[in-house]
């Protein structure tokens, strides 16, 4: 059997294109808090307790169809943000299976965050 927590943001993280070889640590610093508030706020239910192994799916649904290149969209102030709320235990390979997704959708850009947990 197999529980599902369903999130979504209605919005989508920067590219980390945005940041990588410029001179923008603050910036990060202040977009990856932001990121983390708005899973605390909008990811709910919670489980429990922090889920010790789970598969991330993050499903993006961009407003254009621009080229959008997985690996510049592979979740880190996501997943920082479900460890920092006690939904997943670590975002490490031994805790997550990780998933991404993306499509198009221009009357509702929104990140999707799907985490499933196999009950034994």
């Amino acid at each position: 059997m197999c529980q599902k927590y369903k999130y979504i943001i209605p919005e989508i993280p920067p590219s980390n294109n945005k940041f990588i070889g410029r001179n923008a640590r603050w910036q990060y610093q202040v977009e990856k808090k932001r990121w983390a508030d708005l899973i605390a706020l909008l990811c709910k239910p919670r489980p429990q307790g922090p889920i010790p192994y789970a598969k991330v799916t993050l499903t993006y649904y961009f407003g254009d169809r621009r080229r959008h290149d997985p690996d510049n969209y592979a979740g880190k102030m996501i997943l920082d943000g479900l460890v920092k709320s006690s939904i997943i235990q670590d975002d490490s390979f031994s805790c997550i299976q990780l998933q991404l997704n993306g499509h198009y959708d221009k009357n509702y850009p929104r990140t999707e965050i799907t985490v499933e947990v196999e009950n034994n």
